[in-house]
This record gives C-alpha cells, sequence and structure tokens, in this order.
C-alpha cells in the first residue's frame, strides 16, 4: 500500500461563485490505496479524515462524533442551481459560513452534527413524525 501524492505544478487555477467570485487552486493529488486514510489539518490544528475503502470513501469523520471532536460541523446545503453540498463548519465560524451562503445565494438544509439532527432526519426517512 503507498499513497501517491502528485502535487499541481503549477497549480490549476478556476474561478467559483455566483455574487462573489472567487479563484481556487488545485495544488495536488492524492491517490489512496484500500484501507489507506489521509488527515487534512488546518493551522489551528483541526483535523478532516478520509479513508479509501474497496467499495469508495468514508468521506467524513463520524458526524455526530469524531468531527465534533476535531471542531467541525457537518451542515447540508442547496445551490441556487439544485446542487447539494455537505460542508464542514470551522466551530466559531458559523456566522462566517452563513455569510458566505447568504452571498452565493444558497439554501440550508440541515446540520448534520449532532444526534438530535441526525435522529430527526432517521425518523422522517421512516415516515415517523418529526418530533416522535
Amino acid at each position: 500500500m503507498d499513497m501517491k501524492f502528485t502535487p499541481s505544478d503549477p497549480p490549476r487555477r478556476f474561478t467559483v461563485g455566483v455574487a462573489e467570485v472567487l479563484q481556487i487552486s488545485d495544488t495536488a493529488h492524492v491517490q489512496l490505496d484500500e484501507n489507506e486514510q489521509i488527515t487534512l489539518v488546518t493551522n489551528e490544528g483541526r483535523e478532516f479524515d478520509i479513508v479509501r475503502k474497496s467499495w469508495g470513501y468514508y468521506a467524513t469523520p463520524s458526524l455526530n462524533g469524531r468531527l465534533k471532536d476535531f471542531g467541525l460541523r457537518a451542515l447540508l446545503v442547496k445551490s441556487p442551481s439544485g446542487f447539494f453540498f455537505v460542508l464542514m463548519i470551522e466551530q466559531g465560524k458559523e456566522k462566517e459560513a452563513h455569510r458566505y451562503l447568504d452571498i452565493e445565494n444558497q439554501q440550508i438544509i440541515c446540520w448534520l452534527d449532532t444526534d438530535e439532527a441526525l435522529a430527526r432526519i432517521e425518523r422522517a426517512l421512516a415516515g415517523e413524525a418529526p418530533d416522535a
């Protein structure tokens, strides 16, 4: 098992955004073998794990466990063009995230980071009353 890290030199640059156009730099590609993990780390030391499996990926740490322990909150949003995204919001930066979502006209569908929120989703999918 050998992870393959390939820097993008020069980085591929592209723009995103609706109301506020931003430039993104694609700086590297990482190819994982089965059962390998990479951990992304912020300047503040917050971690975000991605694990490769034979069938795909664990794209996040547990939403209501390790992700929270790492100081991140999962948020499901919908873009104006109808695409859905799961964002990882740093705890304490919720207001900044809300400003960004307002500027980009993205709709918050639900937070995915508490036992209560996940239980509501589970009940709704099972056809039960939301507050059962």
